[in-house]
């Protein structure tokens, strides 16, 4: 049996003096405060052990990470008819861009890009007011993490507000080309508010267990989602949640995953657990410069691949 504590162990004291590499997303004012040198990481397996290091109990803004979650709720809503209003390719293109929205006419290009994740946002408010959409996000990824504890951070989600002028043309572009049914800054709303969740390594590992043991949470024995859903979610994971470095993630580390600009990565290893890890400085196209290198480390010393050993 391999020794996930060691690995883990082995990883840190390796990253230890690279921490602070890569930058901040100073664009959001909350998340440039954040101190760059943190480094966490934590694995969740399928017998309901958890595994951690360095700094994987402190909160941290999951950001597009919440994007898997919402999907998910998504899918639950309105099924397969969800892929009218989104497309399953990779973008090729930077996670906020306009372009490609104009070049096909109000469609996002797949479900973890923003104008996607916006798209995405507006079917789970069906029915609902914006507080209650809200609620409904925190309720699921309580229930999948196991953890009432878990909260949005106000901070974060006012601060996105302020400053969030692209997401507000990419919504009123979707709402002008009929793809919108809801008042875009109800929309917005919701969307800048799941991306200020906050959840550490620990609790954001748990939460992805669903992802890696079929669609029930093997803690709990509840169910999630099928299978057969859990399955296409990963797909989706590992052919876009990277915006356009997920072909270079998926070469190096060989797992679903998805992003987050707060610096966190959510990989999934369908059959053995959940990995969550989390440093802030970010690479050129938006994700942990630290934590891609942190998760090919982990993949290459237990051998965990969808591409085989």
């Amino acid at each position: 049996m391999t020794d996930l504590q060691a690995i883990l162990d082995s990883i840190h004291a390796e990253l230890l003096p690279r921490l602070g590499e890569g930058k901040v997303a100073d664009y959001i004012p909350e998340l440039a405060k954040v101190d760059a040198k943190q480094f966490g990481m934590a694995i969740a397996t399928v017998d309901g052990n958890v595994r951690s290091v360095g700094d994987a109990d402190i909160p941290f803004s999951i950001q597009s990470i919440s994007k898997v979650f919402m999907l998910t709720l998504a899918l639950g809503k309105v099924g397969e008819s969800l892929w009218k209003r989104v497309g399953r390719e990779p973008s090729g293109t930077a996670f906020n861009s306009i372009v490609q929205l104009e070049r096909e006419q109000g469609i996002p290009r797949n479900p973890f890009v923003n104008a996607g994740a916006i798209a995405v946002s507006d079917v789970v408010l069906s029915g609902h007011a914006p507080r209650e959409a809200i609620g409904e996000l925190l309720r699921f990824v309580r229930y999948v993490a196991d953890d009432e504890s878990i909260t949005i951070d106000d901070k974060v989600a006012r601060s996105e507000t302020q400053t969030g002028f692209r997401n507000i043309a990419l919504a009123n572009f979707m709402r002008a080309y009929n793809n919108l049914n809801h008042p875009v800054e109800h929309v917005l709303g919701v969307y800048f508010h799941q991306c200020a969740l906050s959840m550490s390594c620990e609790q954001l590992a748990k939460a992805g267990l669903y992802l890696a043991a079929r669609g029930t949470n093997p803690i709990t024995g509840h169910s999630v989602v099928s299978p057969k859903r859990a399955r296409r979610i990963n797909a989706l994971m590992l052919t876009c949640g990277h915006y356009d470095g997920s072909g270079d993630f998926a070469y190096h580390v060989g797992l679903p995953g998805k992003s987050g600009v707060g610096g966190g990565i959510l990989a999934v290893a369908p059959g053995i657990g959940s990995i969550a890890v989390w440093s802030p400085g970010l690479n050129k196209v938006g994700n942990s410069q630290l934590g891609a290198v942190a998760l090919e480390m982990l993949a290459a010393r237990t051998g965990w691949s969808v591409f085989g050993d």
